[in-house]
C-alpha cells in the first residue's frame, strides 16, 4: 500500500482528505504540526508528501527544502491558501513538484496525487523465487540458501530484507523504505540493527566479507546490493 504524509493544520480539511485518499486505498499519515511532520519524513518512507505552507512551528516551505536534503525522489505537492504568482514560484523553487490552492476541488487533488505516483513510482524487478550470484543462490521459497559455508537457512526478516536489496539492485535503498518493508513500523530497530544484517550478508556471501564488493552500507543514505 502507497504511503501519503498529509501535513494540513486545517482538522476539517485533514479530515475530509485523510479519508478520500483512504478510499483510493493509499495508507494515510496525517498531522497538523510541521515540526511534527519533519520528524517523520526523518523516520519513515512515504510515497508522496502533501503540505500546506502556514503551519505551527516549521512551515511548509521549510519541510520541502528539509526533505529535499536527502530525498530528491519523492513527489511532493502543497495545498496552501498562499495562492499568489510569487508564492506557487517559491514552492516550486524549493523544490515542490505540484501547487494546489485553497479552496480545492478535492477530485483534482485526488487526480494530481495519482498522477504523481504514477510518473515517479519506479516498479522493482521481479526477483525469481531462486535468485543466483557468484556461485551463491537464496531460495526465496524455502528460505534455503547457498552460500560461503554451504546450505543454511535464513531467518524470515534475513529473507525479506535480501528479497528488498535484489530488488532493488545497484539502487540505494533507504533505512525508511526498509522499516517499512521489513519490519512494518511496528517495531523500530536501530541502525545498527540492519548494519548487523548486512554485516551477517557479507559473511554468508562475500569472497572478502571486509572488503564487500555487494553488500553496501551507503553512510547516511541507506544500503545496496551490487548486482
Amino acid at each position: 500500500m502507497l504511503r501519503i504524509l498529509l501535513v494540513e493544520d486545517e482538522e476539517h480539511i485533514r479530515e475530509v482528505v485523510k479519508l478520500n485518499l483512504e478510499l483510493e486505498h493509499y495508507e494515510v499519515v496525517a498531522t497538523g504540526n510541521g515540526r511534527e511532520a519533519l520528524k517523520w519524513t526523518d523516520e519513515q518512507h512515504f510515497d508522496l508528501l502533501i503540505l500546506d505552507v502556514m503551519l505551527p512551528e516549521v512551515d511548509g516551505f521549510q519541510i520541502c527544502e528539509q526533505v529535499r536534503l536527502s530525498n530528491r525522489e519523492v513527489p511532493i505537492i502543497f495545498v496552501t491558501a498562499k495562492d499568489t504568482a510569487l508564492d506557487r514560484i517559491a514552492g516550486l523553487r524549493r523544490g515542490a513538484d505540484d501547487y494546489l490552492t485553497k479552496p480545492f476541488n478535492l477530485e483534482e487533488l485526488l487526480l494530481r496525487v495519482q498522477r504523481l505516483i504514477q510518473r515517479t513510482s519506479k516498479s522493482p524487478e521481479n526477483t525469481p523465487d531462486i535468485f543466483e550470484f557468484d556461485g551463491h543462490h537464496v531460495n526465496f521459497a524455502t528460505f534455503e540458501a547457498k552460500g560461503n559455508g554451504g546450505m543454511f537457512t535464513l531467518t524470515k526478516k534475513e529473507a525479506m530484507l535480501l528479497k528488498l536489496l535484489f530488488d532493488r539492485k545497484n539502487e540505494v535503498v533507504s533505512r525508511q523504505q526498509i522499516l517499512q518493508s521489513v519490519w512494518g513500523y511496528d517495531v523500530y530497530p536501530s541502525t545498527r540493527t540492519i548494519d548487523n544484517f548486512i554485516l551477517s550478508f557479507r559473511k554468508y556471501f562475500e569472497k572478502d566479507p571486509k572488503n564487500p564488493v555487494r553488500f553496501l552500507s551507503i553512510r547516511g543514505v541507506g544500503y545496496k546490493f551490487v548486482g
